[in-house]
């Protein structure tokens, strides 16, 4: 491979936060950016995979009308190009074929286009419903500089990596959409390290930064030097825009790099403000509103909302019953003060008396069980949902993993609601988050963290009277759901059967659940939706 000893480039890595379908306005936000690191003096600026559309587009690729739209962007880019060239991710259809493309584009005319060879199709992804896999290299040279292209997945195999440097590519350029999970930003230092290594090519990784739905992107994207050196670290959980010079076969940083990266709880915690407000804003929601219970799981969920939207945004309820203690309606309150957002107390005693006078003939003879319980909370989600069709803002939903995991929630009460904060968070995680939350500020009051955690439906309950303690289970959730072990695999790990085997059926038997509940916040490897998707009706025997 030869390499120029001459030319030099200086190139910007954009960060952006892509709406999904907004062409327009991704256009103009990749415009604007372009503006500025021309005038930064960069001859380069490079964006992130489908940036036009916004990731992941999902069936807006079958519009009819998007082969229009996406030409009518490239039109713009291509002007924009004049002043400086740019490297963006888009669709294109060549014969009936739709391809996931990164183009180069220079005074007004494409360099080159390169489609995506590894289309991933596990987790959240589904790119083989939509695109064909492209087969060939692309090095476009741009200013004495070859630039080899690849979009995201490429670069977690070697071939498409070693096709570009087979290629004569002196520079590896890698557009990505790559959502959050705990412990990924590692994994991709790692794996780029081991090309740059392999093939002794710096590599630019430009992820995009924002929510989308249930997606978190946390941005961080990196340069790579040849040497295996992380040259570049740019900002975590939000948009960035940063500068790298390329010249005699050597990568360097021309902009500092951002804070180092964070520790798990702090990285976790970001991802669900980003989270949340993305989905809030983006769906052009006026705010949210919440019921606060004095638990510690809406405590949390409060806190988060506030952060992502600011105090005056957010709502918060208490709804208290017989059973609701007083230090709940104490520490809500003083949560509620001490975060500044608007909070009233309503009972849901009076409309519990009504159904309860309404049903009484068909319930006559019949044993209290969890029916009346979960009338306590279909009480509550009426009440949320009425304050919300009447002010706008969305019902944010309090639940947790764990609970969702075994079905401890309420279909049309507590999981009534637009979006969870904490839908892909174990309980376990939920306190130390609740933690790590109170050593940036004290928000939530203490003894909301160290009670034993309650739904308060019934004299004296605890979640734990109907559920092994949170430790036990959540090992065995993440086991059974994420690791996908059998339930002997777990009991040989050291679990009881007893808790194993009932654990287990309660996850089997509670799908139906989770397909009303509503769509939150994925931080994990494999959450409920996208992730993990299984028949409601279904012989399976999970004891094997």
């Amino acid at each position: 491979m030869s390499k120029s000893l001459t030319a030099s480039l200086k190139i910007a890595l954009a960060q952006c936060n892509f709406h999904v379908g907004d062409i327009p306005g991704n256009t103009a936000k990749i415009i604007e950016a372009a503006k500025k690191a021309a005038d930064d003096g960069a001859q380069l600026i490079v964006f992130s995979e489908l940036a036009l559309t916004g990731y992941p587009p999902e069936d807006l690729l079958m519009r009819a009308s998007l082969e229009l739209r996406v030409k009518e962007a490239l039109e713009e880019v291509a002007a924009i190009s004049h002043d400086i060239a740019v490297a963006v991710g888009y669709p294109v259809t060549r014969g009936n074929r739709l391809y996931n493309c990164a183009g180069v584009w220079s005074e007004g005319t494409c360099l080159g286009e390169y489609a995506k060879q590894e289309l991933p199709n596990y987790q959240v992804f589904d790119e083989k419903r939509y695109f064909s896999a492209g087969e060939d290299a692309q090095v476009v040279e741009l200013h004495g500089v070859k630039l080899g292209l690849t979009v995201c997945e490429d670069v977690w195999f070697d071939a498409p990596v070693a096709m570009a440097a087979e290629a004569g590519a002196e520079l590896i350029l890698n557009l990505n959409a790559s959502p959050f999970h705990s412990g990924k930003q590692q994994e991709r230092i790692d794996l780029i390290r081991k090309h740059t290594s392999q093939h002794k090519l710096p590599i630019l990784y430009v992820n995009q930064s924002g929510g989308q739905d249930e997606l978190v992107f946390d941005g961080s994207s990196f340069a790579v030097n040849a040497g295996s050196e992380c040259v570049l670290q740019m900002a975590s959980w939000r948009e960035d825009q940063a500068y790298v010079m390329f010249g005699q076969g050597e990568l360097r940083a021309e902009s500092e790099s951002r804070a180092a990266r964070e520790d798990g709880l702090a990285s976790l915690y970001n991802a669900l403000v980003v989270g949340v407000r993305d989905y809030v804003n983006k769906n052009r929601f006026p705010g949210v509103v919440l019921g606060l219970s004095g638990g510690i799981d809406s405590a949390l969920t409060l806190a988060i909302a506030v952060d992502a939207l600011g105090p005056e945004r957010v709502r918060a309820v208490m709804m208290p019953f017989t059973y609701t203690s007083g230090m709940s309606k104490e520490d809500a309150a003083l949560q509620a003060e001490a975060m500044g957002v608007k909070y009233q107390s309503i009972s849901i005693e009076p409309m519990y008396r009504e159904f309860m006078s309404a049903l009484a003939p068909d319930f006559e003879g019949l044993k209290v069980d969890t029916t009346e319980e979960n009338l306590q909370s279909r009480c509550r989600g009426v009440l949320l949902m009425a304050l919300s069709n009447k002010t706008g803002y969305m019902v944010l939903t309090t639940g947790n993993k764990s609970e969702m995991a075994v079905g401890y929630a309420t279909l049309y009460g507590d999981m009534a609601g637009g979006y969870g904060a904490l839908k892909d968070v174990y309980k376990t995680k939920v306190f130390a988050l609740a933690e790590y939350r109170n050593s940036l500020s004290p928000v939530i009051p203490q003894r909301v963290i160290d009670r034993p955690p309650s739904a308060e439906l019934a004299p004296d309950q605890i979640d734990e009277d109907s559920l092994p303690a949170y430790p036990v289970l959540d090992d065995i959730l993440e086991r059974y759901i994420e690791h996908d072990e059998s339930a002997e695999q777990i009991i040989t790990a050291g679990h009881n059967r007893e808790d194993v085997m009932r654990v287990v059926r309660l996850v089997d038997v509670n799908e139906y659940k989770r397909r009303q509940a509503p769509i939150g916040v994925r931080v994990t490897r494999r959450g409920f939706g996208r992730d993990r998707r299984y028949p409601v009706t279904n012989g399976w025997k999970a004891g094997i």
